[in-house]
């Protein structure tokens, strides 16, 4: 039986995907639970309008994010820190102390978007990259420098 796949479903394929199951497993358990409808004229229509809105809806963010992405690759932050002797750092600079950072020059960036594979403990310029949507990235310089 030729379906189309409503929802992501692991070894079958993603939203919109029109796939060939075994009538049993479609009538039986993925119809009851609304994961897919039968590939009818119709609905192969439908899913084909849902596509194209998500496409368009994906490069209108796509566009965004990029806008974003430029006026980031252009900042420059600077993280003061309390230091001890020698310049030892008390702390470190974290993912959220970027993102409060940024917060405060006006950009909302979460802290899961920013890269960092461990926390910066030393004085200095750190280049820290920032992942903004799946195709967008962008790298800033943070400046950590004594409170």
């Amino acid at each position: 039986m030729e379906v189309i796949l409503k929802q992501k479903i692991d070894k079958l394929g993603d939203v919109g995907d029109m796939v060939r199951v075994k009538d049993g497993y479609a009538r039986n358990y993925l119809m009851p639970r609304g994961l897919v409808v039968e590939a009818t004229p119709g609905n192969v229509k439908e899913v084909e309008e849902l596509k194209n809105q998500i496409a368009a809806r994906d490069k209108q963010t796509t566009v965004h994010h990029s806008e974003v992405a430029e006026q980031l690759s252009k900042l420059k932050l600077s993280a003061p820190v309390k230091v001890g002797e020698d310049d030892r750092l008390f702390g470190s600079v974290t993912a959220i102390t970027i993102s409060e950072l940024l917060q405060e020059q006006g950009f909302d960036v979460d802290r899961k978007a920013i890269q960092l594979d461990e926390p910066i403990k030393s004085l200095g310029v750190h280049n820290v990259f920032i992942k903004l949507h799946t195709d967008v990235e962008t790298e800033i310089k943070v400046y950590v420098i004594k409170e």
